[in-house]
């Protein structure tokens, strides 16, 4: 009989997975636990290995650097190893350093021969011997505030450049904080206080979200194993997310298209606010995502939805000019405002990358224009913190459509302890401003 892999070997092959293949983490942790039947009790466990070794990889690299310069080239496997050894010695209070040795030998010997069991050995017994390097010794501000923080020193100078020192320190730190459990009521079945109770008599504790009106964040227990979720009652979405549809503000029997739309939770807030009446157009370019929508709107028991796959560019071919009363453009980006649910972003995105996807979102969203009414709202938003993605596509848009403009009236769409951050028809949410995603909406109207 085979003999059941532990939680650190679980976590070495991971984060193999990873760098080699460029696995999303979120989704590898979640089918890696299915595939190695990891015990219940040991999956926090790995989760907060596998995250806290990826999440301040840049970090465990600066305290091992001193203790590889003799060593010949090292095994990717044999790196990551020491760095989730390493991770456990400085972060991880709980886990006795003679068990951190123990394992790290066991897998060595395991997955390789005795010699590199005696080197991880000889490395892990020197840094408890020495000591980790002191990051705070290292002169240059820009160069620290990346090996601190485990950020590319491209993305740190960019953020520097774009909200000041102190601001992007903040970012930083904050990209390292473990991200709330949030879920968006669906209040066409429940309120957030019934939901609060109903999720309370069935042992799980949750409370009122800090941003929106219809979030609640869970404290103790899983949220998304519930029978609330099976049922429909809530739908798990971070709380800047939920914002987008609220700024979109739709009413009763509209016509809505959500351009980019999968996996469907802003279509499905849409849907709900508009209590099952009017049509939700909820596009993707790709057919397996276009049935992740669907199986949303079935689970929350949404008929207004009608999903199809379409590249967004095309939406001319498929509807004709001034068919919508409100317009959705969620485009794909960056992603760096949710570093904190997939830290792998901010080692594999380039500044060729953001280039490449501003390229993509301004067409996206000079695609679609047309097809929205006189007097309508256009509702463009990213879960990303980059200037480029963000207000540059929307003054490049205006600036080529004069029949647009910045939409001020729409600060009555979002919560009152958002209005300070309100400038102009737009939002920007920084992660450490409220311990949400970071997130940017701006809403414009097409003139009469």
């Amino acid at each position: 009989m085979k003999k059941q892999m532990t939680v650190r070997d679980v976590a070495v092959e991971i984060l193999l997975q990873i760098e080699k293949n460029q696995a999303y983490s979120n989704l590898l942790l979640n089918s890696m636990i299915k595939k190695h039947q990891v015990n219940p009790k040991d999956i926090s466990l790995l989760t907060e290995i596998v995250y806290g070794t990826l999440q301040r990889r840049d970090t465990l690299d600066f305290y091992l650097e001193g203790f590889l310069k003799r060593a010949k080239k090292i095994e990717a496997w044999v790196r990551i190893l020491l760095r989730i050894s390493i991770y456990q010695m400085v972060y991880l209070d709980r886990v006795p350093e003679r068990a951190i040795f123990f394992e790290a030998v066991e897998i060595a010997k395991k997955r390789g021969h005795k010699g590199i069991s005696s080197f991880v050995n000889g490395v892990l017994r020197s840094v408890q011997r020495e000591g980790i390097p002191d990051i705070e010794q290292i002169s240059d501000p820009i160069d620290r505030l990346s090996i601190k923080t485990s950020h590319p020193k491209w993305l740190v100078e960019k953020w520097i450049d774009q909200f000041g020192y102190d601001e992007a320190e903040k970012m930083c730190e904050a990209n390292l904080e473990p991200p709330s459990q949030t879920a968006r009521v669906n209040q066409m079945k429940a309120t957030v206080d019934e939901m609060i109770e109903t999720l309370h008599k069935n042992g799980i504790i949750a409370e009122r979200g800090d941003l929106a009106v219809d979030a609640l964040k869970g404290t103790k227990g899983n949220l998304a194993l519930t029978d609330a979720f099976a049922e429909g009652l809530f739908t798990i979405q971070d709380e800047s997310s939920m914002l987008v549809a609220r700024a979109l503000n739709p009413q009763l029997h509209e016509t809505i298209l959500d351009a980019c739309a999968a996996p469907g939770g802003k279509s499905t807030h849409i849907a709900e606010q508009m209590m099952g009446t009017g049509t939700v157009h909820s596009l993707d370019l790709h057919e397996h995502k276009v049935k992740l929508i669907k199986q949303q709107a079935e689970r929350l028991e949404l008929k207004n939805i009608q999903a199809e796959p379409l590249d967004s560019r095309l939406a001319g071919e498929r509807f004709a000019n001034e068919s919508f009363d409100r317009i959705l453009v969620d485009a794909p980006c960056s992603g760096f405002g949710v570093i904190r649910r997939k830290p792998d972003i901010k080692y594999t995105k380039t500044q060729q990358d953001v280039v490449k996807l501003a390229e993509l979102q301004k067409n996206i969203i000079t695609s679609v224009a047309p097809l929205l009414k006189s007097k309508g709202v256009l509702v463009y938003s990213t879960c990303t913190v980059d200037y480029e993605e963000n207000r540059g596509v929307v003054e490049e848009f205006l600036k080529q459509h004069p029949n647009f403009e910045l939409d001020h009236s729409a600060i009555g769409n979002f919560p009152e302890k958002l209005h300070p951050y309100f400038r102009d028809g737009e939002v920007q949410l920084l992660p450490h401003y409220f311990g949400t995603d970071g997130f940017y909406i701006v809403c414009l109207r097409k003139k009469g």
